[in-house]
């Protein structure tokens, strides 16, 4: 396994270097024979054929010594082609590029805040009480997110106190450069409490189904990698500078998934307009319990936080579409799918259950081994083909399918002809897999590039931290105002 990546992987011929920087207990079940470190998937590098191709073809490369590369593809905005256009390439682009269907350029190079289909005033007033200052933090001995806790108390409780984000974000930010992975916490089981009692109220606000607008950045698996994570933001810019679209799979397995989660939530709160997250299949009660974030929850607060990170990870949204032409889930595809309206359905709060689509789109696969759909070999859902692939695409209108829940070496790796790309956002995964991480940009007019982090072990990361400075990035937070008013919301479409 090669720890750069190849000149030849998954695009044309060349690559332009960029700025170097540093469910149900059935589900827990099946997941712990099939979502090991060793085997293929959610926690196994891609060994696909045309993967096998990659790794020879890589022997032949020249050595990259940047820590990013650009990669560009292009997707055709929603209102310049119609949807089912075919793929087809460019001649030789300056930057290597893949071309989907041609794209129409926007000329606006301001950065701008993502959108969702939101349109009553409920996220306007959520900005307002939540995003710009403060929280509500749970008073000590407070029944808040317990389950069997009554709807209604006799018992006179503490008002709670007020929590400056900003603050929480800085202490965050201090330990993920810092490289310290203690049992202490920088917040106290009450702030974190509050933090996902508020959080909870921004997902239920916005739709299970995102429709999001253009600039963003689109983040794989990022597994608990809090220094990783860093590493992302330092790359890539820290929001609001850069809007970010998660795609699932915070905890479990690092060592540090309570912060990664954490700071991740007081993002979505501080700005709930530039940041989203979508679910991932770890984000499950079951699943923790097997893969280390309930154990980590036990360890260094208490089962009553875990069940308030339960919580929230029962009101995240599923799925989102980009310029209405790229959809983005955390694992693939159903066959129960058959309008986007079906994603948009899904209420919430709700656990994974053990069947049917919402377990689909966040455990399901492709393989290039079948051209329609076949059994997965983690023992949960499907895997599924080209056909399948193309079948979605054209249906609906898509030109790319965006999806983590794979370790792939190089940290994107492309299936069926450039449309669908999976994406993963954990270098080094568990600290012996050797792979590269990748953030995948999208442009003002629809050109998606990808930013590449290289692997590095525990030393690596606290020297590629060394030298940033918290406050720098803090004073960009705290000197933000956040806003849910300065963005141009994506049509909603019924398909």
């Amino acid at each position: 396994m090669g720890n750069t990546p190849s000149k030849n992987a998954p695009v044309n011929t060349s690559v332009t270097p960029a700025a170097s920087s540093s469910a149900s207990s059935v589900l827990a079940a099946s997941a712990e024979d099939s979502d090991d470190p060793g085997s293929s998937g959610c926690s196994g590098l891609s060994r696909s054929n045309h993967h096998h191709q990659q790794q020879q073809q890589q022997q032949k490369s020249t050595h990259h010594h940047n820590n990013s590369v650009s990669i560009p593809i292009r997707v055709t905005p929603a209102s310049s082609q119609p949807s089912s256009s075919p793929v087809r390439s460019h001649g030789t682009p300056r930057h290597d590029s893949a071309s989907l269907s041609s794209a129409t350029s926007v000329s606006s190079s301001v950065l701008s805040s993502v959108s969702t289909t939101s349109t009553d005033s409920s996220v306007s007033r959520l900005s307002a009480s939540f995003v710009s200052t403060t929280i509500s933090e749970v008073p000590a001995g407070s029944a808040e997110s317990s389950e069997s806790a009554p709807k209604s108390s006799k018992k006179a409780t503490k008002q709670p106190a007020s929590v400056d984000i900003n603050d929480l974000i800085q202490r965050l930010i201090a330990v993920g450069l810092s490289g310290s992975s203690s049992k202490r916490l920088c917040l106290t089981n009450s702030e974190i409490i509050g933090v996902c009692r508020a959080a909870r109220s921004i997902f239920l606000a916005q739709p299970t189904l995102l429709e999001l607008g253009t600039p963003v950045k689109v983040v794989g698996d990022i597994h608990g990698q809090f220094g990783d994570l860093m590493r992302i933001f330092q790359l890539c810019g820290i929001p609001p500078t850069a809007n970010y679209l998660f795609l699932g799979d915070y905890v479990d397995r690092g060592k540090q998934s309570i912060e990664t989660f954490l700071l991740l939530l007081c993002f979505k709160i501080r700005y709930p307009e530039n940041v989203f997250l979508l679910r991932g299949n770890h984000e499950c009660a079951s699943v923790t319990k097997v893969y280390g974030f309930y154990d980590e929850c036990k360890r260094r607060t208490s089962t009553r936080v875990w069940k308030s990170f339960v919580d929230v990870f029962n009101t995240l949204p599923i799925a989102a579409t980009i310029g209405g032409k790229i959809f983005c889930v955390h694992g693939g595809l159903s066959p129960y799918l058959n309008s986007l309206d079906d994603i948009r359905n899904i209420q919430r709060p709700t656990d994974i259950p053990e069947i049917g689509l919402l377990s689909d789109m966040l455990w399901s696969d492709p393989d290039n081994t079948m051209s329609d759909w076949g059994p997965n070999d983690r023992g949960v859902s499907y895997c599924f083909g080209r056909t399948v692939v193309d079948g979605f695409c054209a249906k609906f209108g898509f030109d790319l399918i965006v999806r983590g829940h794979m370790v792939v070496e190089d940290g994107y790796e492309f299936f069926d002809k450039r449309k669908l790309v999976t994406v993963f956002s954990a270098p080094n995964y568990c600290g012996e897999f050797g792979n590269w991480a990748a953030v995948m940009a999208v442009s003002p007019d629809l050109l998606c590039s990808f930013e590449l982090l290289k692997p590095l072990d525990t030393i690596g990361v606290k020297k590629a931290l060394r030298n940033v400075r918290a406050d720098s990035l803090v004073s960009k937070i705290s000197s933000t105002p956040a806003s849910a008013s300065n963005f141009t919301r994506q049509p909603s479409r019924s398909r």
